[in-house]
């Protein structure tokens, strides 16, 4: 359960989810009002688009799926399970992330469509990074379905059943660090337009050197 995992779950999981927003209001702003960082509005895009928008479009937004996807599979491939250990690449995804935001700066500058297929991809990779911790269902992208699950435990409060406290402020920890990342993305974006991604780019740099430098302390002391 999630009271096994070791304390810097919380700040990484912070951190993340203020990635994520800041990534998402850049996209929500500057990608024609299309969220990035989750699917379920592109999801609905790609249905409406085959009914009235030209082919391109319905490829576009397809094309963005497709990438998140891929982000998450490539994820996928380098964890192999969901149990968090130190000797883990997650030092090596947080830095393929903050590259893949880098090169979607390059890209959507000059009008590339590919900004943001190579932006979602780095969602994706994001996203499967997070997913899930001993029980605990980590979301960093997106806010639905923690609010949900937040949602559940107060009505499983309410009838008196136990209140998991550890997992509810890790809940409110993710909420409050993807809104506070979407008011630094948005203020960051009307000043740097695409330049914002810097931001969240630096942060994954910053994060997995953090990350790299506690796995060698925690090593040396075994």
């Amino acid at each position: 359960m999630i009271s096994r995992l070791p304390r810097w779950v919380e700040y990484g999981a912070f951190i993340l989810a203020l990635i994520a927003g800041s990534v998402n209001a850049v996209g929500l702003l500057g990608f024609t009002h299309q969220a990035i960082s989750h699917l379920s509005g592109t999801a609905t895009l790609v249905g409406a688009s085959l009914t009235r928008a030209p082919l391109t479009e319905s490829l576009h937004l397809f094309t963005i799926l497709l990438s998140f996807i891929l982000g998450a599979a490539f994820s996928g491939f380098f964890l192999r399970n969901r149990t968090l250990k130190l000797s883990r690449h997650y030092d090596f995804l947080l830095f393929t992330e903050g590259c893949l935001l880098m090169v979607s700066i390059w890209l959507l500058q000059d009008n590339y469509p590919a900004g943001h297929y190579v932006a979602s991809a780095a969602c994706g990779l994001q996203n499967a990074l997070a997913t899930t911790y001993s029980g605990a269902i980590v979301r960093t992208t997106h806010m639905t379905g923690i609010f949900t699950d937040l949602g559940i435990m107060l009505g499983e409060r309410l009838r008196q059943k136990h209140f998991d406290k550890r997992k509810a402020v890790l809940f409110l920890l993710l909420i409050t660090g993807f809104i506070s990342g979407g008011v630094i993305g948005a203020s960051l974006f009307s000043y740097f337009r695409f330049n914002a991604l810097l931001m969240p780019a630096s942060l994954c740099f910053a994060l997995a050197l953090s990350y790299r430098v506690y796995r060698s302390k925690m090593i040396r002391r075994r």
